[in-house]
């Protein structure tokens, strides 16, 4: 793709559903390998996820135990950061359905709130900071005491 660049600051595209029907790696790995394929060409990675599958690797990763979510708006109120809070689904309509629990105005302000509802204090200042480092026009709040 001549002239295409990858997003400033952009790591990576989260595309996350939920399906507590089958909770097998195998199942999530052939959904991750059938998006590769649309997604490839995109300037940035595109992450893929089964939320009914995080709390079986979640602890490992970062420490602390997950409870199983119920549903991917269960899994997005639990981001490490509520301006990463934000969902967005296609629905069966062709309209959009938006799901912010905590609003926009954080993300239109340039404002990154932790969320401690389960992500340890570390990941989200790593994330933080990394933010931060790529768009130093944030506005990073402190993890509350």
């Amino acid at each position: 793709m001549i002239g295409e660049t990858r997003p400033n600051g952009i790591k990576d595209y989260d595309v996350f559903y939920f399906d507590s029907g089958d909770l097998s790696w195998a199942a999530e790995d052939a959904v991750i390998k059938a998006g590769q394929e649309v997604f490839a060409g995109l300037p940035a990675e595109v992450e893929i996820r089964n939320e009914a599958r995080v709390h079986l690797w979640y602890e490992k990763k970062f420490g602390v135990p997950c409870p199983p979510h119920e549903s991917t708006e269960a899994a997005i109120g639990c981001f490490a950061a509520t301006t990463c809070c934000l969902g967005v689904r296609l629905e069966p309509d062709g309209g959009w359905r938006v799901y912010a629990p905590h609003g926009l105005s954080d993300v239109f302000n340039l404002v990154v709130r932790p969320n401690s509802v389960l992500a340890p204090r570390e990941v989200y200042e790593t994330k933080a900071a990394r933010w931060k480092d790529e768009w130093p026009e944030l506005s990073v709040l402190p993890w509350p005491n």
